[in-house]
């Protein structure tokens, strides 16, 4: 009979499934794209040519001018600005909220994966509940107690994106613990604690990442929409979705890129995000075969 516990465990490729990152020059320009973006974000202070909140009048929905690229929006404040310091609102909302929903996720799926049983459904059950809750009337209840600001819609979105990475991770964990690998370990008496921390996360970890990066792309979108209704980042801070909002006036008046480059910036990062997702995601899966 052959001993399972001098067996060697099955390892996949881990974290090592994410180099290299891809192939193709759409998949390298958007990983470009971001990382500008967020040397941009960091930069902001020191690159704006102008505070962003200022306000000049006289200087009212001025076009591209040498002093203004990007020409001023209705209360004369310079448009570049206001873009360079919206992408630090517009990266960090994100970020809590992927950074939160995966967190969560990632342990709810691996409890209801590992402990199967009335857990699992439990879990499953409780997951499918709040994924049938709309993300943004969820947040627009939530501000409506917290009060208008990053806090809800983040608190909201959060809670939202959860099931989201739950579902997945749920059913990954699944399958790698029926891995001959998983029940080696068991068998030498290796809690199941240990086992997932250890051996079990690090081999579903590209997964989630590649699920995390596409994740941040919706929730920028859906964040920059509740500033865009009201609900988020509130006027005079800058924010591209707020930006959008106060920009509809200008258009009127024939104004264009107040409007106009804050949509840009959000549809060129979530596109972005959204490449470098899928991208990652073919590599994991061509890695598995």
């Amino acid at each position: 009979m052959t001993s399972t516990t001098s067996a060697v465990p099955y390892r996949r490729p881990g974290l090592r499934a994410l180099r290299p990152f891809g192939r193709g020059p759409l998949f390298a320009v958007s990983v470009a794209m971001l990382a500008a973006l967020v040397l941009v974000a960091l930069l902001a202070p020191v690159l704006a040519p102008y505070d962003p909140e200022a306000l000049d009048l006289s200087a009212s929905l001025v076009g591209t001018t040498g002093d203004h690229p990007l020409g001023t929006d209705q209360s004369g404040r310079d448009v570049l600005s206001r873009l360079l310091h919206g992408a630090r609102t517009g990266l960090l909302g994100p970020l809590l909220v992927v950074g939160v929903s995966t967190l969560l996720g990632t342990l709810l799926g691996v409890v209801a994966a590992w402990r199967g049983g009335w857990v699992d459904t439990l879990l499953s059950r409780s997951m499918d509940l709040v994924f049938a809750i709309p993300g943004l009337l969820l947040a627009i209840l939530l501000v409506s107690v917290v009060g208008e600001g990053l806090t809800a819609p983040v608190i909201a979105m959060s809670v939202a994106y959860t099931p989201y990475v739950g579902r997945l991770v749920r059913g990954i964990a699944r399958q790698e613990k029926a891995r001959p690998y998983i029940e080696a370990y068991v068998v030498q008496g290796w809690s199941g604690w240990t086992v997932s921390v250890r051996h079990l996360l690090p081999n579903i970890a590209p997964t989630v990442f590649a699920q995390s990066a596409m994740n941040f792309g919706y929730a920028l979108m859906d964040l920059a929409a509740l500033s865009f209704l009201g609900f988020g980042v509130q006027p005079p801070a800058a924010d591209w979705g707020a930006m959008i909002n106060e920009g509809q006036a200008a258009v009127l008046q024939g104004a264009m890129l107040p409007a106009l480059a804050p949509s840009a910036c959000i549809v060129l990062a979530v596109v972005a995000f959204g490449v470098v997702g899928e991208g990652l995601a073919d590599r994991i899966a061509k890695r598995e075969r």
